[in-house]
């Protein structure tokens, strides 16, 4: 689906000031996201992985170091901070004996829930200025945002893999 106007010099500077504002928004939540880290004594990586297991569920390690872009032995020191300042636990897989997953523990989540609040409120009063389909809109910008990051992310990862395969030869 191609929308762009007749007039693309003002499309594009609708699109350049969109991808501005994206990034804008992306600088003020990794101060935010470090801020709220410093707080609960969680480095950028530990809360960011931490937010993984949250959103995702019990998750085996494997799992979440692809997730998080991150290689397996460095997810075995995120988890062991993570572990013993009581924030996830692991524990085998009911599906799979042998495997283990990690899980949140509800404990300490209402620190988080706390820190976050101010945002919460402040997206709620955002939120409260739209109407459904204009809400439905942005949240479908949103996920193809997020998909196309993703994407972008994968691709990256695959480059490197190639080149040190290529490396190795």
């Amino acid at each position: 689906m191609n929308n762009v106007p007749e007039d693309r010099r003002q499309w594009r500077r609708a699109a350049n000031e969109v991808q501005s504002a994206l990034r804008d928004l992306n600088g003020h939540l990794v101060v935010l996201n470090h801020r709220v880290g410093t707080r609960v004594a969680l480095r950028d990586v530990d809360l960011a992985c931490l937010d993984l297991i949250a959103r995702y569920g019990s998750i085996s390690p494997s799992v979440l170091a692809k997730r998080a872009g991150m290689h397996p032995a460095t997810m075995t020191g995120v988890l062991d901070r993570l572990e013993r300042n009581g924030w996830v636990v692991r524990e085998r897989d009911p599906e799979d004996r042998r495997a283990v997953v990690v899980r949140v523990l509800p404990d300490r989540g209402g620190e988080l829930f706390r820190l976050y609040s101010g945002m919460r409120a402040s997206m709620n009063d955002i939120c409260a200025g739209y109407d459904t389909d204009q809400l439905t809109l942005i949240r479908d910008f949103l996920n193809r945002v997020a998909g196309a990051g993703e994407r972008s992310a994968d691709g990256l990862a695959d480059e490197a893999a190639a080149g040190s395969r290529a490396d190795q030869v």
